[in-house]
């Protein structure tokens, strides 16, 4: 149930990210209209976000440890860039499957993108997930 809970999170701060920047775009690859329905764009934004925990659980510590020098020599701030090639990278896996989510541009896209996700979803796990 948790990890369900976890996945409907990252749904739903990729759904802000991508609500609130242009250069982060999701939808299904067969929609032919802009005006899809609305079961398929929850799950296309559910499987996102399972991609996204996945690439999260498996990538994100082993990156920002080998990271850990550049990231204490910027203060921090080199997590940033990670956090953003975590999602370049999940924007690529999702896009072998039958789901469009691509995010433009590294530098303005990603990067706000990734402080977005990272705001939205400590907010949600701090008001849903029970410790």
């Amino acid at each position: 149930m948790n990890v369900l809970l976890r996945i409907i999170i990252n749904a739903a701060a990729l759904w802000v990210a991508a609500w609130l920047l242009p250069g982060i775009t999701i939808g299904p690859r067969d929609a032919v209209e802009p005006a899809w329905n609305t079961a398929a764009e929850i799950v296309t934004y559910l499987f996102v976000g399972l991609v996204f925990g996945v690439v999260n659980v498996l990538l994100r510590w082993i990156l920002h440890l080998l990271a850990m020098p550049i990231t204490c020599l910027t203060l921090g701030l080199f997590a940033l860039v990670v956090n953003a090639g975590l999602l370049m990278l999940t924007s690529a896996i999702a896009n072998l499957f039958p789901v469009d989510f691509h995010v433009n541009a590294f530098f303005w896209d990603a990067i706000l993108g990734s402080i977005i996700i990272s705001i939205v979803s400590a907010i949600l796990n701090r008001a849903l997930v029970r410790r």
